[in-house]
């Protein structure tokens, strides 16, 4: 199976702001004082038209679905947590902790991806879950080594153990189970998901290794990364509050490798660690700083990838 694709779904917001009911899990969103509801969705309407263009400009077939107004979805912009697509044309809808997240998933994203040729066969349906308050949020949860066959999860109150299992046993993953923590106000938290943490490319792993406080989890994790042959970048617990972990490898034009980031992770890294990664893929960064702020994600959590087969 292919790693990476060259095919992204992202949904422009309407009205993006903090989500009140993500925030009692996700340290990394912050209040923006003294700016508008309004001002906020047009700063994040501008960061995220600018990455597109960015992602567009490289050859990147970015799938642009505009928000609606009703009902209200804050966190629209981050799709990759309802939804994942897969080569076999299945497609995975996953259960999510917010109740206002609930309301992303919607049908018609998945007819217009018909209608642009895409090919999807099966849905796997995992969204029952919510009713007995489990969950498991789509790729922001599951960090999948597609051409290894390893799904690997940082376990938190929206990555249930049991689903994550129940997932690699539908999709033939072998799972790599752990627990990632952050420090806030001197307190070790889970993290609330793995893609903050840790980014899997085609032959490298960008991970913050020191996140997994235990140990012996610590180096099955980082003796599955090496077994494959992933040339392992680690970074530091401060760059994963700039974003760091969140990245994504995507395919541009002539089947060219980039490593997208933020602005804001890109000037985190260390010139070694971007010599390290630039042997991979080309880096391309842009601007998030709202949406990171508000949302409490990044890059890697605003594209969904498509691995469908085209019909």
């Amino acid at each position: 199976m292919k790693q990476t694709t060259n095919s992204i779904l992202m949904i422009r917001p309407v009205a993006f702001r903090m989500n009140e009911q993500t925030a009692v899990n996700n340290y990394y969103q912050k209040v923006l004082d003294g700016l508008l509801p309004a001002t906020v969705n047009a700063k994040a309407q501008q960061e995220f038209d600018d990455f597109v263009e960015k992602l567009r400009a490289v050859g990147v077939d970015v799938i642009v679905v505009d928000d609606t107004l009703n009902p209200d979805t804050p966190d629209s912009i981050f799709p990759n947590n309802w939804v994942s697509f897969h080569e076999n044309a299945d497609v995975a809808l996953y259960p999510m902790f917010a109740v206002n997240r609930r309301e992303e998933r919607r049908e018609e994203i998945l007819d217009m991806l018909e209608e642009k040729g895409f090919k999807i066969e099966n849905i796997v349906d995992y969204t029952e879950a919510e009713d007995d308050g489990f969950f498991l949020e789509g790729t922001g949860s599951l960090l999948l080594d597609r051409a290894n066959e390893k799904a690997y999860c940082a376990l938190s109150p929206r990555a249930d153990e049991e689903l994550f299992i129940e997932f690699c046993e539908d999709f033939d993953y072998e799972p790599i189970l752990f627990e990632a923590f952050q420090t806030v106000n001197g307190e070790r938290k889970l993290i609330y998901h793995t893609n903050v943490m840790m980014c899997l490319g085609e032959t490298f792993a960008v991970i913050c290794a020191d996140c997994i406080d235990d140990k012996k989890e610590r180096k099955m994790v980082l003796d599955n990364l090496k077994k494959d042959n992933k040339e392992v970048v680690l970074i530091t617990e401060a760059q994963v509050n700039s974003f760091a972990g969140n990245m994504l490898e995507v395919r541009g034009a002539d089947d060219k490798r980039y490593l997208v980031m933020s602005s804001a992770a890109h000037q985190s890294l260390t010139p070694k660690q971007i010599t390290q990664l630039e042997k991979h893929a080309t880096i391309l960064s842009s601007s998030l700083d709202t949406i990171e702020a508000c949302g409490g994600g990044s890059a890697r959590c605003m594209m969904a990838e498509i691995f469908l087969p085209k019909a």
